[in-house]
């Protein structure tokens, strides 16, 4: 492993298997990602997103999720091969995550001082008193006024507390922070407002990010690298500027195609025709073939390896094996 590599996901696959078939949530994925990096992870709701991102924590419902193959290296360490004791003091500690709906994440019994302090103290060598002052200094360091330590989660706003939210992930100054969607439920002057305070702090700790979502507008603002997500696997793989200049596979242009361009004067948007596939029953071969506009026999049938078309922008599509013959044009 590299100095600077922190997290290193390996074939990764999660199947959901219930009495009405097995739902194959995550499909072989591959990730990198080096301390201080952001990588964004988007795809359409039901790509397969979240389960990776509890696959990493180690937060899979079991019954009925499964990780049924592959590795997930944090810090050299396989994550899926250490005791849960041990993956509890890396949970919260050096691995955080922003759960999508701030409504719901808070505890509404608690005060917000009490919840950002009981982080604290399971992690740090800390008394209440100190872990309490602690969780003032993070509240200001979010832009809530340390006097508001003893609210509730009902006294504040969605914004705040998403904010709160942010607080308590950030309380133990993590090495990886995994934001599910953290911008959802917020309008849009909120938005652009968290996104900014999440990479003030990112760049103040270095801390490494994997942000979800299906915004590509958030994707530019925040991250390094980009992995799109398309039925459980990773179509296309690239840094920001590699996939915002040129995106290869059919699936991400069809996603640029379906955002509104200012430069350009069109009276429809190009949107992706039919619906995701259903993963208790996925297509043969390439997942996407159904919906493609380049989309041949032999896709029905074989399955597109990674290709790798310039340094570190790999595609999985059977163009770029010369298999079908197509101009991708955008």
């Amino acid at each position: 492993m590299s100095k600077k590599e922190l997290l290193k996901i390996e074939d990764l696959s999660i199947y959901y298997i219930t009495e009405d078939g097995t739902v194959k949530a995550v499909n072989g994925i591959d990730i990198k990602l080096n301390k201080g990096e952001t990588l964004g992870l988007v795809g359409e709701t039901g790509a397969g997103k979240t389960t990776t991102a509890l696959g990493i924590m180690r937060l899979i419902p079991n019954p009925p999720g499964k990780i049924m193959s592959g590795k997930i290296e944090f810090e050299g360490k396989d994550l899926l091969n250490i005791p849960e004791e041990e993956m509890r003091m890396i949970r919260g500690n050096k691995i955080s995550m922003i759960f999508q709906d701030p409504m719901t994440s808070l505890n509404p019994v608690m005060t917000v001082g009490e919840q950002i302090a009981e982080v604290i103290e399971i992690h740090q060598d800390l008394n209440k008193q100190e872990a309490m002052k602690k969780a003032e200094e993070m509240l200001e360091l979010v832009g809530i006024p340390a006097a508001r330590v003893n609210d509730y989660p009902h006294q504040f706003s969605g914004g705040m507390k998403q904010r709160v939210v942010i607080a308590i992930s950030l309380a133990c100054n993590p090495q990886l922070l995994i934001a599910d969607e953290p911008t959802t439920a917020l309008d849009v002057t909120i938005q652009a407002q968290v996104l900014d305070l999440m990479n003030n702090l990112k760049e103040e700790f270095n801390t490494a990010m994997i942000l979800i979502t299906h915004d590509l507008g958030v994707v530019s603002e925040v991250c390094d690298k980009v992995a799109i997500m398309y039925a459980g696997e990773i179509v296309e793989a690239a840094s920001l500027k590699q996939l915002f200049e040129n995106p290869r596979h059919p699936y991400t242009l069809g996603l640029f195609g379906s955002i509104p361009n200012l430069d350009e004067e069109v009276d429809r948007l190009k949107p992706i025709t039919g619906l995701m596939p259903d993963p208790t029953n996925l297509p043969t071969g390439c997942k996407f073939h159904p919906r493609c506009p380049y989309g041949t026999d032999i896709c029905a049938k074989q399955e597109p390896k990674a290709i790798e078309i310039e340094d570190g922008h790999k595609v999985k599509c059977l163009i770029y094996e010369g298999l079908v013959d197509a101009e991708v044009k955008r």
